[in-house]
């Protein structure tokens, strides 16, 4: 279905029902490893499971943050995994200009603990405000992207998304490539913000989905664009509504966003994504996660 969506098409709860904002969902060797932005005193907290319902209890998958970053604030992290070795693509605060940039660090399992030596941020776009949420995307030829969001709406401006090559080896961007914008916020349900970008290709369409307007209220919903490869350019889908909002019967899920895109081991394609169960916006109210079947018939992307 295109369009505003009834809660998950179906679902009668949460794949896990406690604070977890903007998920990654990461699939290895039949386990899924799910990732979210900082809660309970963790930088980036992280959890396993072989079913999306029993979870184990969180971790910390990034123990350190590099020298140059304040603590407090680590938000959307995504993992890629490259020959053995996995990348973890997250947001943290530069101490120095307190705006929101992007680092990267290293480990040899996905569930860390990730290595971060870096001297500085791998992407912060300054004069746009920072950088935040980053997202992985590989494509079915094996070439992999990073795409992030322009963090304007700290400048008091609409805010845009970005994308930009990753090397052969999965850390840090191809050589001599530059960051390629993608989409910018302009339809009136998505201010104040565009958000939290994810990919996925369906025959020979790239999705772009985002989150967009305010991710404290029941009126965070999510959005896509349809794209000819994954660096543009893109045709924002979603101009005139969400496609995933909030249920008109005001029931869980509220304010879905942070949306994250994988395929399962039964090649089933799923979207996960934060939303508020029961009381939306903090305190009281927790971002779980939710998770469903993904499909696109027509060319229309629809739950299941």
């Amino acid at each position: 279905m295109s369009g505003v969506i009834s809660p998950a098409s179906g679902a009668t709860g949460p794949a896990y029902g406690k604070d977890f904002p903007d998920p990654h969902v990461l699939v290895v060797g039949g386990v899924f490893y799910a990732y979210s932005t900082n809660v309970a005193g963790m930088n980036v907290p992280v959890m396993t499971s072989t079913n999306l319902t029993s979870w184990t209890a969180t971790s910390d998958a990034l123990r350190a943050l590099p020298q140059w970053a304040t603590p407090g604030r680590t938000w959307a992290p995504t993992v890629l995994a490259r020959g053995g070795a996995y990348a973890l693509y997250y947001t943290v605060e530069e101490t120095s200009t307190q705006r929101q940039c992007l680092s990267v660090g290293s480990a040899p399992s996905p569930k860390g603990p990730f290595t971060d030596t870096s001297s500085g941020p791998l992407v912060c776009q300054l004069p746009l405000g920072g950088s935040i949420d980053p997202y992985v995307f590989t494509d079915p030829q094996g070439s992999s992207y990073l795409l992030w969001k322009s963090d304007n709406n700290a400048l008091g401006q609409p805010t845009g998304l970005w994308g930009q090559p990753l090397a052969a080896g999965g850390t840090g961007f191809a050589l001599g490539s530059s960051p390629v914008w993608l989409l910018t916020q302009s339809a009136p349900w998505q201010a104040p913000a565009m958000e939290g970008p994810a990919m996925v290709k369906s025959g020979a369409t790239y999705y772009l989905f985002y989150g967009a307007n305010r991710w404290d209220s029941s009126s965070s919903a999510i959005g896509y664009a349809t794209c000819s490869t994954p660096l543009g350019p893109c045709a924002d889908q979603s101009t005139s509504r969400p496609w995933l909002a909030t249920s008109p019967t005001l029931k869980p899920p509220l304010g879905p966003q942070g949306p994250t895109v994988f395929t399962d081991p039964t090649g089933t394609t799923r979207l996960g994504f934060s939303a508020w169960n029961g009381t939306a916006g903090y305190p009281g109210g927790v971002r779980a996660l939710w998770i469903a079947p993904l499909s696109f018939p027509n060319g229309k992307p629809t739950l299941h």
